[in-house]
C-alpha cells in the first residue's frame, strides 16, 4: 500500500527544497507550512464538531431525520411546542454556539470558512427569534399540526410504510400527537392572554380543514390509508394486528385529539381572534416583521426599503407584458389583457388528468436542453404528484419535497389541482422550471448529494437562496426550449411579477396597516391572478409573514451576479460554469453569494 502523505510531511518537504534560499526565505515558508497546517487542523477540528451537532440536532428533532430519509427515530414524536422543549432547544444552540467560537475562524478560507460563517450567523439569528413568541400563536391554515399529523400518517409524507417495523414506528409516534395538539391548545391560552393571537379568516380556514379530517370511522379517515395499502408481504397475523391497533389508535386516540382542537378553535379561540391581519398589531410587532423580513431575505433592508424595490419591479414588468400585449396584437389596457388571459377558455385544462399528463410531458423536453445550460445536475429523480385534497384549497399552485438521503424517496412536485378553472396552460412551463427542473429539485437535491459539506449545509438552507434560485431558474425557460409562444412568456413574467407584487404587499400587509381586501384588491388590479389565488396568497402572507420576500430578493441577487460575470468575462463567460459555481455549494446567504462570485469572475479573468 502507498503510504498516505499527510500535509505535515509535506511542509517538511516544502523547508527542504527552499534549503537553497536564504534563511529568511525558509524561515517565511516554514512559518507559512505551520500557519497553514493549523488552520487545517482547525478546520478538521470543525468538522468533527459540525458531525457531532449535527447527530445530536437529528436526535433533538426526530422529524428532521425523518424527512432527511434517516429511520432512526421515526418511532419519535418531542412535544416541541413546550416550555422544556424550547429550553432544550435554546441550551443546545447556546452551547454549540459558544463550542464552535470557542475554535474560531482566523486563518479559515474556503468552504471551511463558509461554513462556520454560516453556522455562527444562523445560530445567532436563532437565538434572536427567540425574542419574539411565535410558539403563541403555533396554528395557522398553512402551518397546521393537525395537517402535518395527517400527512406523516396516511403515507404521502416522509414517514415509511414499508416493514412491519414501520407500522409500529407510527403506531407509537401517532400515541404523541394527542400530547402535542394539547400543548397546542395551552399555547394558544396564553397567547389569548398576552394579546399574540392569530387573525380570525385564518383560524376559520383552520377550522374548514379540521372538518375535512375528522371522521366517524376510522376507515373513512386518511389515516387508515396505509392499513388499506398494507404490503401484501405481511404475514396474515401481522396484518389482523396492525389493522385492529390502528383502528383503536384512529378512533380511540386521533380522533378525539382532532375533535378536542377543532372545538377549542372554533368555539373558544375564535372570540379572541384578531380582527387585524398585519403584524404591526401584535406587541412588538413592527420589530417582530422588521426581524422576520431580515430573517427571510438574509439582507439588511428595511421593509421600507424592500416596498419600494417592489414597486419598482411592478412597474419594469409590467412594461415587458405590454410588448406581449403588442406582439399578439391586443387592444385594451393592461387590466384588460389580465382578464383575458384568466378567463379566456383556450387557456384551461378540461380535466386534471390532462393537466398532469401537460406537466409530465415538459420533463423530456425541458431535459433535451439541459446540458446546454449546466454542468452540475443531481442524480436523484423526482415525480409529478397532485396535492392532496384535504390540503388542496389553502396549498399553493405547486411545491417541491426533497428526495430522501437513501434514494428511497425521489424529490415530489406536488401540482395542485384544486379549481381547475384557476390552473391555467400558460402557467405551467415557468412552474416546472421553478419547482422542479432546474428550480428547486436541481438546487436541493445536489446540496444534499455534495456529501463533502457538513450536514447542518447540506440539509439547512436559506430561503432567499432557494426560492430566488427558483425563481432566477423560471428565466430560463427560453434557453430550455419552452415559453415558445407569447402566452408562455406572458406566464413566466406574471409569475415574476407575482413575486415582485409580494414585495409590495408583504410589506403593506405588515408594515404599511394594508388590509386583508387591501392587498387581494392590489393584486388583481396588477396581476392576472385570479381570486381564488390572490384570496390563499394573501392568507398565506399573513400566516407566514416575511417570507415571501425571499423569492424575489433572492432572485434578483443572482440575475445582478450573473449579469455582472458576463460583463467582466465576455467571450469568456460560459452559463454553464456559471450555474455551477452558484449550486456547488449549497444554499448560502445573499452577502456570502456575492462574495463566492466575485472570487469565481476574479479567478476567471486570469
Amino acid at each position: 500500500m502507498k503510504p498516505r502523505v499527510t500535509r505535515s510531511l509535506l511542509a517538511l518537504a516544502l523547508v527542504a527544497a527552499m534549503a537553497g534560499c536564504s534563511p529568511t526565505a525558509a524561515n517565511d515558508a516554514a512559518q507559512a507550512a505551520g500557519t497553514s497546517q493549523a488552520a487545517e487542523d482547525k478546520a478538521a477540528q470543525l468538522d468533527q464538531l459540525y458531525a457531532q451537532y449535527w447527530e445530536e440536532m437529528l436526535e433533538l428533532n426526530p422529524l428532521a431525520a425523518t424527512f432527511q430519509g434517516d429511520p432512526r427515530y421515526n418511532d419519535r414524536l418531542p412535544n416541541f411546542l413546550s416550555a422544556e422543549y424550547r429550553q432544550e432547544s435554546h441550551d443546545f444552540t447556546t452551547r454549540w454556539l459558544e463550542k464552535i467560537e470557542g475554535v474560531g475562524s482566523e486563518g479559515l478560507e474556503g468552504q471551511a470558512l463558509l461554513s462556520y460563517e454560516i453556522f455562527v450567523r444562523d445560530a445567532k439569528d436563532e437565538l434572536a427569534s427567540e425574542k419574539f413568541p411565535s410558539w403563541k400563536q403555533p396554528i395557522n391554515q398553512f402551518y397546521n399540526l393537525a395537517n402535518m399529523a395527517v400527512q406523516l400518517g396516511s403515507g404521502t409524507s416522509a414517514q415509511p410504510f414499508k416493514t412491519v417495523e414501520d407500522y409500529a414506528n407510527w403506531r407509537k409516534r401517532a400515541s404523541q400527537v394527542p400530547v402535542l395538539f394539547d400543548q397546542a391548545i395551552a399555547n394558544m391560552k396564553l397567547g389569548v392572554e398576552a394579546g399574540v393571537v392569530q387573525p380570525k379568516v385564518l383560524m376559520d380556514n383552520v377550522v374548514d380543514q379540521l372538518d375535512a379530517l375528522i371522521k366517524d370511522k376510522p376507515e373513512d379517515t386518511l389515516f387508515w390509508k396505509p392499513v388499506a395499502d398494507m404490503p401484501e408481504s405481511f404475514s396474515d397475523a401481522d396484518k389482523e394486528r396492525i389493522t385492529a391497533e390502528y383502528r383503536a389508535m384512529i378512533q380511540d386516540e386521533l380522533m378525539p385529539a382532532y375533535r378536542e382542537l377543532r372545538e377549542y378553535v372554533a368555539n373558544d379561540y375564535m372570540a379572541h381572534a384578531r380582527d387585524t391581519v398585519g403584524m404591526a398589531a401584535l406587541p412588538d410587532g413592527e420589530a417582530w416583521y422588521a426581524f422576520n423580513a431580515h430573517n427571510s431575505t438574509t439582507t439588511d433592508l428595511s421593509p421600507a426599503e424592500i416596498h419600494q424595490i417592489g414597486l419598482d419591479e411592478v412597474e419594469r414588468i409590467h412594461g415587458e407584458i405590454r410588448k406581449v400585449m403588442a406582439e399578439v396584437g391586443f387592444e385594451g389596457s393592461l387590466q384588460d389583457f389580465f382578464e383575458f388571459m384568466k378567463t379566456d377558455p383556450q387557456f384551461s385544462f378540461e380535466s386534471e388528468e390532462a393537466l398532469l399528463a401537460h406537466y409530465r410531458a415538459l420533463e423530456d423536453k425541458i431535459n433535451a436542453k439541459i446540458p446546454e445550460q449546466f454542468s452540475l445536475t443531481p442524480k436523484a429523480p423526482f415525480e409529478i404528484r397532485p396535492v392532496e385534497p384535504f390540503r388542496a384549497k389553502s396549498a399553493a399552485g405547486g411545491s417541491y419535497m426533497t428526495p430522501s438521503e437513501d434514494g428511497s424517496r425521489p424529490g415530489i412536485f406536488y401540482v395542485n389541482t384544486y379549481d381547475l378553472p384557476t390552473r391555467k396552460t400558460w402557467d405551467a412551463e415557468d412552474l416546472f422550471l421553478h419547482e422542479a427542473i432546474p428550480g428547486h429539485h436541481f438546487q436541493l437535491a445536489l446540496q444534499q448529494e455534495l456529501t463533502g459539506l457538513p450536514d447542518f449545509r447540506r440539509f439547512g438552507g436559506e430561503t432567499a437562496f432557494t426560492e430566488g434560485w427558483g425563481l432566477y431558474a423560471e428565466s430560463l425557460g427560453k434557453d430550455l426550449g419552452v415559453y415558445t409562444d407569447p402566452y408562455s412568456y406572458f406566464g413566466y413574467l406574471q409569475n415574476e411579477l407575482w413575486r415582485a407584487i409580494r414585495l409590495v404587499v408583504d410589506t403593506g400587509l405588515h408594515s404599511k396597516g394594508w388590509t386583508r381586501q387591501q392587498v387581494i384588491d392590489y393584486m388583481l388590479e396588477n396581476s392576472a391572478e385570479s381570486e381564488t389565488q390572490a384570496t390563499a396568497e394573501a392568507e398565506r402572507y399573513m400566516a407566514i409573514p416575511g417570507q415571501a420576500l425571499a423569492y424575489k430578493m433572492g432572485e434578483l441577487k443572482i440575475q445582478e451576479m450573473r449579469d455582472k460575470a458576463e460583463a467582466a468575462l465576455g467571450d469568456g463567460f460560459d452559463v454553464r460554469e456559471f450555474h455551477a459555481e452558484v449550486l456547488k455549494d449549497g444554499s448560502v446567504p445573499l452577502d456570502v453569494l456575492e462574495g463566492k462570485i466575485n472570487r469565481w469572475i476574479e479567478s476567471e479573468k486570469g
